[in-house]
């Protein structure tokens, strides 16, 4: 099993938990990912799941000016579902890692 296909699933909860943070962009989404080791995830494969948690109702959208002047950058944001949804992912996550954990360790 390659690793992206591990990271497909869990990808969603990643990232619901990096824009909880703050009002995040694509970009400095993928690079919070790389500083926390999730070297793997390329900015382009973020942007799909994004799109997914936009019509989910999950995050909120808005265009904002960036300060070069270039073109507007997209910002994303949790909604209240969305703080909601981290929260149901961060118990599934726990019990889930839990029991590979313990799997792995041969418990």
């Amino acid at each position: 099993m390659s690793t992206s296909q591990i990271l497909k699933g869990i990808l969603e909860g990643c990232l619901l938990s990096i824009i909880s943070e703050g009002e995040t962009y694509g970009y400095e989404i993928t690079e919070k990912l790389n500083n926390r080791g999730l070297t793997m995830i390329s900015e382009g494969s973020i942007y799909p799941v994004l799109l997914r948690l936009k019509r989910e109702g999950l995050v909120e959208t808005t265009k904002k000016q960036v300060p070069s002047g270039g073109p507007k950058r997209k910002y994303y944001r949790l909604t209240e579902q969305g703080f909601e949804e981290l929260e149901i992912f961060k118990e599934k996550w726990t019990v889930i890692s839990n029991g590979v954990n313990q799997l792995m360790k041969g418990d």
